[in-house]
């Protein structure tokens, strides 16, 4: 599956468009990872267990966008864009999104 954050991906043709896919995943903070990051506020730096659990959402949502892709039968994603939003004031939504497209082979001319 070639992801890209394109319209297009170079050397490749666009065969068929398949529409918006897209996975997202929630994720609430946890009360000891709260703590230290507040300590880590005071004294400053990166709070690493958050960047941890940051890419592992991003990476989860990916995944989740990727099987919805396969399942109309893409070979590419398109346009992938990523947002994320506060859904309670300890959780917050990761979603990525994309268009999901077959592109040309090379035996296809």
């Amino acid at each position: 599956m070639i992801l890209s954050t394109m319209e297009q991906v170079p050397g490749k043709k666009i065969k068929k468009y398949l529409g918006l896919v897209r996975g997202n995943t929630i994720r609430a903070r946890h009360l000891g990872r709260d703590i230290l990051a507040f300590l880590r506020g005071i004294v400053g730096g990166e709070i690493r267990d958050y960047t941890k659990m940051m890419a592992e959402s991003r990476e989860q949502a990916l995944d989740r966008m990727v099987e919805e892709a396969e399942g109309l039968g893409a070979n590419a994603v398109i346009a992938i864009r990523f947002t994320t939003s506060m859904v309670m004031s300890s959780a917050a939504e990761i979603m990525v999104f994309g268009t999901a497209v077959v592109l040309e082979e090379p035996h296809d001319g």
